[in-house]
């Protein structure tokens, strides 16, 4: 996995200090959320899409699942994400470890507005023993992602 790309990125904007590591795998929510102790709502996944040949990272609230009716208005497409064997080589991460830090210039980045309901989420940071601290808002400005609500929303 490609830990080191996620790493020096956020050392070079400066946000080095965000870096949590771990002695336990945060490859899905919930083995994040019990090796970072939050729930598991606060957890920043990164999915990855492809929208007509580019490359689309939605970071949303781990309790939250794509809407496809809302997907489609945006994106004027259907959700495809990325087959595992293309996620590495179109973000620079594989499954598990994906992350908006350190990833190729064509690719675009979207928070979901699911992530402002709350004080800090943790997203990865490029492996499965890596993540993150941020508010939603450092989050946005770090990665300059554009707010989305694409996600359906918990009641």
């Amino acid at each position: 996995m490609s830990r080191e790309i996620a790493v020096q990125w956020l050392q070079e904007q400066g946000a080095g200090e965000h870096i949590i590591n771990t002695q336990q795998s945060i490859a899905t929510v919930p083995l994040a959320a019990q090796a970072l102790e939050v729930d598991e709502e606060r957890i920043a996944k990164t999915l990855a899409f492809d929208v007509q040949g580019k490359t689309v990272l939605i970071v949303t609230a781990g309790d939250q699942k794509v809407d496809n009716a809302k997907y489609k208005a945006f994106f004027h497409t259907k959700a495809k994400m990325l087959k595992p064997e293309e996620t590495q080589a179109r973000t620079n991460y594989a499954p598990g470890g994906v992350c908006p830090f350190g990833v190729p210039e064509d690719a675009a980045t979207y928070l979901d507005l699911s992530l402002q309901r709350f004080d800090a989420i943790y997203p990865a940071c490029g492996d499965w023993y890596t993540a993150a601290r941020f508010t939603p808002q450092e989050l946005a400005d770090l990665t300059r992602a554009q707010w989305v609500d694409v996600c359906k929303r918990v009641e």
